[in-house]
């Protein structure tokens, strides 16, 4: 049996987690459990690196026959994170591997002996959950009971190419994409319907880092 504990920003997440991805590691023995980034009465929010790496050193400490992995949004990263300030003319991925790598070689070099060289997995989402669920803006719209959407919702997903690329603009990320077509999106019941509407099948095929997160997860397998 395998653990992964995974480190989240927010609820929306903290459901995806639980309620959509977990269950479909189950067969392989893997067993994922979501943490809420925080302390009681502070979870969630904007992740600074500070708060990131002291949940991070947690879960190692607590579980040292367990994985630690993340799962936060790279359009709300919060100050302090290794491999920033990114260069202007990075690519979408490469902008989140570049923090990805020196948040883990950062550690790396610190804690040793809690290998986070083999028990650490740091995912950032590009740019923010809701670019999973354009993965199938059909489904997305099926999902949530909007049917007459999913032609807005193809639109924004024609204009990128893939579901990853919709843009950071805090006017324009993903979420704030499905608000202005949907003013009644509700984040966490909304989000958590329209991914099982999606699928976890369709995001991998759809979101390149997303699925190499999966591999590598998927790798961790006793």
């Amino acid at each position: 049996m395998t653990r992964i504990h995974v480190i989240v920003e927010g609820q929306s997440e903290e459901s995806f987690i639980k309620e959509i991805l977990a269950p479909t590691f189950w067969s392989r023995e893997i067993y994922m459990f979501p943490i809420l980034l925080g302390v009681p009465g502070h979870k969630g929010g904007r992740p600074n690196y500070a708060r990131v790496k002291k949940d991070v050193i947690l879960q190692l400490k607590q579980d040292r026959h367990a994985y630690c992995s993340t799962m936060l949004d790279f359009y709300g990263l919060g100050s302090g994170f290794p491999g920033t300030p990114l260069a202007a003319n990075l690519g979408n991925i490469e902008k989140v591997v570049r923090i990805e790598r020196a948040v883990k070689e950062e550690l790396i070099n610190d804690l040793p002996d809690l290998r986070p060289d083999v028990r650490f997995v740091p995912y950032l989402q590009l740019h923010e959950y809701e670019g999973l669920l354009f993965s199938d803006p059909a489904a997305f719209a099926a999902g949530i009971k909007q049917q007459h959407l999913r032609h807005n919702f193809q639109m924004i997903r024609n204009a990128f190419q893939t579901p990853e690329d919709i843009n950071d603009n805090p006017n324009t990320a993903p979420s704030k994409r499905v608000l202005g077509v949907y003013s009644g999106y509700r984040k966490v019941i909304d989000g958590t319907l329209a991914a099982k509407a999606v699928g976890i099948d369709r995001m991998r095929q759809e979101c390149p880092h997303f699925r190499a997160w999966l591999e590598q997860l998927e790798a961790l397998a006793d």
